[in-house]
């Protein structure tokens, strides 16, 4: 995950879209009002009721309702919940998001579900766009309190060292996600660059850091379909 780059990297993409993502046809119904829900995601853990706005958790195909999504930031971004692109020529859609807000605005982070079933990350801030995924359990990661602009750390064969540190408050989550998230406050983030085109990403959301590797992406290698229409565009 990641707020925001300096910097992009070029890929080579097939001149022809494939097949998009398979649906799965994962069905549930909703604790609170009856609706119907469907997972796009087969791994979701949890999702929101389009009906009735209710975060749920799913055990298998049972859902239990933990809390109610209030009213969602207005948003800039002409992503969306279903939108789909390509990454590394991998067709992927968009599942879920959570949304974020620190003292330059407000950014999201888009769950992405991959052709190959796997999922990620696309983060979307300030006209800038990021993929990434989570990596294993990173040794020697300090927490939060003890975390310094100019530290290294090596994550995925990758030496990083952080660049800035950033505390953002939760502003809410729409659609399916990895995991349980849906009571946060306010989280720390740190961003770590590297000398090729990779970042990093230290997220304090847990209480064990999780850790996020990935790279930058222009727009227009995204490939992106099925976008909200903003005025302008």
């Amino acid at each position: 995950m990641v707020q925001s780059g300096n910097g992009s990297i070029a890929l080579t993409l097939h001149s022809t879209r494939p097949e998009r993502p398979a649906r799965v046809p994962v069905k549930a119904t909703c604790p609170n009002c009856g609706g119907e829900i469907t997972f796009r995601w087969s791994s979701a853990v949890q999702t929101t009721c389009p009906f009735c706005r209710s975060i749920l958790v799913r055990h298998d195909v049972d859902l239990r309702r933990v809390g109610v999504v209030s009213d969602l930031p207005p948003s800039s971004s002409a992503i969306q919940l279903g939108t789909e692109g390509r990454y590394k020529r991998t067709p992927f859609i968009v599942v879920g998001r959570i949304i974020y807000e620190y003292d330059r605005g407000r950014w999201n982070e888009w769950h992405i579900r991959l052709a190959d079933d796997s999922s990620a990350w696309l983060s979307d801030a300030l006209a800038e766009y990021a993929v990434s995924r989570q990596v294993g359990r990173a040794p020697d990661v300090p927490n939060a309190a003890k975390l310094r602009v100019g530290q290294s750390f090596v994550f995925d064969g990758t030496e990083f060292s952080v660049m800035t540190l950033t505390t953002a408050g939760y502003a809410g989550v729409e659609g399916e996600l990895p995991f349980e998230y849906w009571d946060k406050s306010k989280v720390v983030f740190a961003d770590l660059e590297s000398k090729t085109e990779r970042f990093a990403t230290i997220d304090y959301s847990e209480p064990e850091p999780l850790v996020f590797v990935g790279e930058y992406q222009d727009f227009d290698q995204l490939e992106l379909t099925h976008l909200r229409e903003i005025e302008g565009w």
